[in-house]
């Protein structure tokens, strides 16, 4: 009787003919989407949290990039290290002239001791873009040079609100903010006593975590979540035995933060770069942390029109959501990779990350989109994509 009834409203509505167009467009929408297999969703968020997990800011990377290169190499691709620390992984492919390179980052915001106080506590200098604002109140583990490591944590000078009648007004500043270490340390030779000196790394605690909503929560989205979406791609090219139509290459960088990650180790070839990292969610914004962004323009001016054009028109083409935005105040791997001298056209894509460099959130679909954007651009011409 539902059906019946379901069936007399429909063509009450329309026109038989028209009906039958709709139906038809339905049906071409269905055969036009790419439809991943759950198993390289899993994968990607379980990756995902594993290198999340790792510490690595700016300037302390080697055990996330050993991790990351072990991984890829794990899925039967090569790899080898750059002089800076990062990792390049060779995916194959038959025209080595014209070379597409994906470019993301392992590199995170974190924290540096500058100064060892009188009262035993820790100033810090930011690496990266990190904040005192969102960093307040976080969990840190100190990291020195020989001596091992301390857990402390992040707080405004003088932090009891019952004793300190300025907390409110206090601008937080890394002058304003201190590191309690969870030692019993009272002065500066009792810190230094522990092995802690000036230049030590200070990182913060990512509290990663996925909802049942599908939610992803964590500080270091920027940009991890980008490189467990790679690890999902590999994966994805070796389960189904693809030989990329292009050289296809990417580069893991470990110095994106301070602006500097992307520039040299292109491989010979390359012709186009993308960068893979997090896309933009907030007010007079588009995208939202379901959809993959495409970057028009960023703080560094546009991105190649004929790649965002091509962007757009793969993800329209395999039915997935996406958005494209203009980054108020943005730059990417791509970008250092084009200062440093090279002749590249270039792109950037990621997925929708709200509340960049604090506790951020994205969603499983955004890294999904982002995920499928890339099988679609990267080596939609060498496998059948389309399923019913």
């Amino acid at each position: 009787m539902f059906k019946k009834a379901f069936y007399v409203g429909w063509f009450d509505c329309f026109p038989i003919t028209r009906g039958v167009e709709c139906l038809s467009e339905e049906i071409n929408k269905m055969k036009n989407t790419l439809e991943l297999e759950k198993k390289y969703i899993d994968f990607m968020m379980k990756k995902t949290g594993e290198i999340i997990n790792i510490d690595s800011p700016t300037g302390y990377t080697e055990e996330a990039t050993a991790f990351v290169k072990k991984e890829f190499e794990d899925l039967g691709f090569k790899t080898s290290y750059t002089n800076k620390g990062g990792i390049i992984v060779e995916f194959g492919g038959e025209d080595k002239d014209n070379g597409l390179l994906l470019e993301a980052h392992l590199d995170t915001l974190g924290g540096m001791v500058s100064k060892i106080k009188s009262n035993g506590r820790l100033e810090l200098t930011n690496l990266g873009g990190m904040n005192p604002n969102n960093a307040e109140t976080e969990n840190v583990k100190v990291i020195t040079k020989f001596d091992g490591e301390y857990e402390g944590t992040f707080q405004l000078n003088d932090a009891s609100i019952h004793v300190n009648g300025e907390y409110n007004d206090v601008k937080r500043e890394w002058s304003s903010c201190e590191v309690v270490l969870d030692e019993d340390v009272s002065s500066d030779e009792d810190v230094k006593k522990l092995g802690i000196s000036i230049g030590d790394i200070v990182c913060f605690d990512p509290n990663f975590r996925v909802t049942k909503s599908g939610y992803i929560k964590s500080r270091f989205l920027d940009d991890k979540l980008s490189v467990g979406i790679l690890l999902a791609f590999a994966k994805y090219i070796n389960d189904n035995k693809i030989t990329p139509k292009r050289a296809l290459y990417a580069h893991i960088t470990v110095f994106e933060e301070v602006g500097h990650g992307g520039c040299g180790s292109v491989p010979e070839g390359c012709t186009e770069a993308i960068a893979v990292d997090m896309g933009c969610v907030g007010e007079g914004l588009d995208c939202t942390e379901k959809q993959v962004s495409i970057c028009a323009k960023d703080s560094n001016g546009p991105y190649n029109y004929n790649i965002v054009k091509a962007l757009i028109e793969a993800a329209k083409k395999n039915g997935i959501d996406y958005a494209v935005d203009v980054y108020p105040h943005y730059g990417s791997d791509v970008e250092a990779s084009l200062r440093a001298g090279n002749d590249l056209k270039h792109g950037l894509i990621g997925a929708g990350v709200y509340a960049s460099h604090g506790y951020e959130r994205s969603h499983k679909d955004g890294a999904t989109n982002t995920l499928k954007l890339l099988i679609a651009y990267a080596i939609k011409s060498d496998i059948a994509f389309y399923s019913v």
